[in-house]
């Protein structure tokens, strides 16, 4: 079960309409950095 180019599409509209276009560099932003700091304390917590 996966997203189609569809589902994409519709999402990223969906982000659009919520945030806006101005804010949605930095939430994007804000989500990749929350990520990172995910895998980090996984590999942590893995040694």
């Amino acid at each position: 079960m996966g997203f189609s180019l569809t589902h994409l599409i519709i999402l990223l509209v969906i982000v659009l309409v919520v945030f806006g276009a101005g804010r949605v560099p930095s939430v994007m932003r804000d989500v990749a950095k929350g990520i990172k700091a995910f895998r980090d304390g996984l590999k942590d917590e893995g040694q």
